[in-house]
């Protein structure tokens, strides 16, 4: 039973909730700020040819995208939550994931780079796919969870991959980023997601191969 003086969340509360994640997301008037230290910011830069520094500005342009994404699903997914706990769960995740999003950002901005001029797309259509899973039932809601971060793991894995060999940088957020998305999807799995479709699967690798093959230029 909740404490006396403890306010659960009403749907109204959830809904501007995601609206001012929306705002602090892809609509801010700066730089998105990290609560946790970049992992790359001991790390010096080294040089890198125009090309390079090009296809690294891709790739971390997509990983930013992901990010965005990734702030929609869990705030879509919190916002019609049935479990409190699981509710919190979200949170949490959305809190390190906004920290991802933030080294990104840093590291385009070095790279001489910018986000995604989709990311508001990114986000709304993120946010539409964690509520309407959600309203499934919580189980369901894990289950999206852990195929995306299942997903986004070997997403990250091609990225280190393909990065070039003297971005370090990019590379330490990289690792970071795959070792907590990891995590995420173990969370969820603990928390009792159920295991989605094989088609449902296929469609989520579609639509990811749409959004990662279109951030990398846009």
């Amino acid at each position: 039973m909740p404490a006396m003086n403890e306010r659960r969340l009403t749907p109204v509360d959830r809904l501007l909730a995601g609206a001012e994640s929306f705002l602090r997301t892809v609509a801010a008037a700066g730089p998105a700020h990290a609560a946790r230290e970049n992992p790359a910011g001991h790390i010096d830069d080294k040089p890198m040819s125009a090309t390079e520094k090009s296809h690294a500005a891709g790739l971390m342009r997509v990983n930013h995208a992901g990010e965005v994404a990734a702030q929609g699903l869990y705030q879509g997914h919190a916002a019609v939550a049935r479990d409190p706990s699981i509710e919190d769960q979200m949170q949490r995740a959305a809190d390190e994931e906004l920290d991802h999003l933030a080294w990104c950002e840093e590291r385009l901005q070095e790279l001489g780079s910018g986000t995604s001029r989709l990311n508001p797309v990114w986000y709304g259509a993120a946010f539409a796919i964690g509520a309407a899973s959600g309203f499934l039932g919580d189980r369901w809601s894990l289950g999206f969870i852990e195929e995306t971060e299942r997903q986004v793991v070997q997403h990250l894995t091609g990225h280190l991959d393909r990065l070039p060999a003297n971005d370090a940088k990019s590379r330490a957020i990289v690792h970071k980023m795959r070792e907590e998305e990891a995590l995420h999807g173990a969370n969820a799995k603990n928390a009792g997601a159920f295991d989605l479709p094989a088609p449902i699967r296929r469609i989520m690798r579609l639509t990811s191969r749409i959004m990662t093959g279109t951030a990398y230029w846009l």
